[in-house]
């Protein structure tokens, strides 16, 4: 897909995403941002970025791990999602957190930061090498990144979303979206941003859905297909309820999914 194009699919599907993907994702999410956020060790008084942030799932509770008197900045090329998170912010009284709305390959600051994010969003670039160098060159000399990504295919067994979807629209939506899973692909991305001492670990984990409502509100409207999903008409969207059902089929745990998945998280230093 032209990365233009890309771009505007991940924009709007995240804006149409961005209200009810906390109540499908976060709970499902949490393992990748704990491990995410104690990889980070963030500490007192530490500026931080929080690239391709969502709602703020890591950003909130990295402001808290670096007061007092650290800063982070959450930024998102979603309008909603980063309009959720200043109004999280609003909400809860927190003062050390700023947000705008961007892009990670053009990520452009005169700020240095001690430490950067990014969970979860390095699927959905058209470049993530790009947005890897823009983090170096963000970082300041001897700061780390810590980042997380969806790990491989198989090991994901909600992926049969994908298909299902391309079988109906033409959406290209994430024709790369597992490759930075592959085992070695983010420690040769860091490396060819110049970062040093890159670390890449698993975190196998089970995705459990009460029922067959959550498991279609996940993959269809609080995730990356929400943008094709919306162009389904009633007859379109029953049969590929039906077909992502019975790929999950397997997974069934009473009523409900017991659904497989892999994370793989990485961090690294700018020497």
């Amino acid at each position: 897909m032209e990365p233009g194009l890309h771009r505007y699919v991940q924009r709007h599907g995240w804006d149409l995403a961005s209200s009810c993907y906390e109540e499908y994702w976060q709970q499902q999410l949490q393992p990748a941002l704990d491990r995410v956020l104690h990889t980070a060790d963030l500490q007192p008084g530490e500026d931080v970025i929080d690239v391709a942030c969502g709602t703020g799932l890591a950003t909130l509770p990295a402001a808290a791990k670096v007061s007092p008197g650290g800063r982070v900045l959450g930024t998102d090329m979603s309008p909603r999602m980063v309009a959720d998170l200043e109004r999280s912010v609003a909400a809860t009284g927190i003062t050390n957190v700023e947000v705008s709305c961007g892009d990670a390959e053009q990520l452009d600051s005169d700020r240095v930061f001690d430490v950067a994010l990014c969970s979860l969003g390095l699927m959905y670039l058209p470049d993530p090498l790009a947005a890897i160098r823009r983090l170096h060159r963000v970082v300041r000399p001897g700061g780390r990144a810590v980042v997380s990504v969806w790990g491989e295919r198989r090991n994901c067994g909600w992926a049969g979303v994908f298909p299902v979807v391309e079988a109906r629209v033409s959406s290209d939506v994430c024709p790369l979206f597992f490759a930075l899973g592959a085992p070695g692909a983010l420690t040769d991305t860091f490396t060819q941003a110049g970062f040093v001492d890159v670390v890449e670990t698993r975190l196998e984990v089970g995705l459990d859905y009460a029922g067959d409502e959550q498991a279609l509100g996940a993959a269809f409207r609080g995730g990356p297909v929400a943008l094709a999903h919306s162009r389904f008409d009633e007859a379109t969207r029953q049969s590929a309820y039906a077909d992502y059902l019975d790929s999950i089929a397997g997974f069934a745990n009473g009523a409900g999914y017991h659904v497989p998945g892999e994370f793989v998280i990485a961090s690294a230093r700018r020497p």
